[in-house]
């Protein structure tokens, strides 16, 4: 059963939507938006957490992108997205662990709906206190639910579509007691985690799927890669199935949401927390504090 409106917790939010900062989670797609009825969204997410906001520019730019691969029309300049952000940012405690949201979304479908108008694309921008999970590790399995490939979804853009199929691999794994699942593309080779990028480490090697088109090749995964790469680690990234994570040393993720994040078991088998884990996850804190703060910034 759903809570009532009255007790659901809402952290502090303020989204700027047609020239004005608004207070709270204020609803601003109607029954007849083309983004809400069909699925025209497109996003992106960038952190604030410590007084950072780690590759936020690579964020803010591939929102303009997915909107351009959606057929939208993206109207905001990168320069005024990091206005706004920095503006955003002010209204919110120094320390405040907060999720930066750029969005865009069609108002309008032609005809009956389904292909929808480009120059009726809107935006808005939203920033919400969202702490920071704490790296306690996660126990995972097998999808049976799989990554579609470009022919059949628009997987070259972060869209709002994607994330009713992750979703739903995510409650299936939860049935079964597990906090997450790696999916499949189509081929049956391991494509990513539901809702984050996979990484492996086998024999100081590590590992991770090579992006074909079947799901996002992250901002802090890429981040990830380079600077392991840069401090002598070797990472191949290549078509991988299941059996290797199955017998992988170290299994870890990265996503905006959490950063790096291990995983402490896989079906049956319990990992630790290795060493290449927790060295990724301190060179990705090194960089993300030697990057200027975006209020300082601005």
């Amino acid at each position: 059963m759903a809570l009532p409106v009255e007790l659901r917790s809402v952290s502090q939010t303020w989204t700027y939507y047609q020239g004005e900062w608004r207070d709270g989670n204020t609803p601003i797609l109607g029954p007849r938006t083309h983004g809400a009825w069909l699925g025209s969204m497109v996003f992106d997410g960038a952190r604030a957490f410590e007084g950072v906001t780690p590759d936020l520019d690579l964020h803010l730019a591939r929102v303009n992108h997915s909107a351009a691969v959606m057929l939208l029309e993206p109207s905001v300049t990168g320069d005024r997205w990091r206005e706004l952000v920095a503006d955003g940012l002010r209204r919110f405690a120094r320390d405040a662990q907060l999720y930066i949201r750029p969005m865009y979304w069609a108002e309008e479908g032609i005809g009956g709906g389904v292909r929808f108008e480009p120059s009726s694309t809107n935006w808005c921008l939203t920033i919400y206190e969202a702490p920071m999970p704490a790296p306690r590790g996660g126990a995972v399995t097998l999808s049976p639910f799989r990554r579609p490939g470009a022919e059949v979804a628009p997987t070259g853009a972060k869209a709002s579509c994607h994330y009713a199929n992750g979703s739903r691999a995510l409650f299936e794994a939860a049935k079964r007691g597990f906090d997450n699942c790696l999916m499949c593309d189509m081929l049956g080779n391991v494509a990513e985690f539901a809702n984050s990028n996979a990484f492996l480490v086998k024999d100081g090697v590590v590992f991770t799927p090579a992006p074909n088109g079947t799901f996002l090749n992250g901002v802090t995964r890429q981040r990830v890669i380079g600077l392991l790469r840069a401090d002598g680690v070797e990472v191949v990234e290549t078509t991988l199935a299941y059996a290797d994570f199955l017998g992988a040393d170290e299994i870890f993720s990265t996503g905006n949401f959490q950063k790096v994040a291990p995983i402490s078991r896989i079906d049956d088998r319990e990992l630790k927390a290795g060493p290449i884990y927790k060295r990724a996850r301190s060179l990705y804190w090194d960089f993300a504090h030697s990057r200027t703060p975006m209020r300082a910034a601005s």
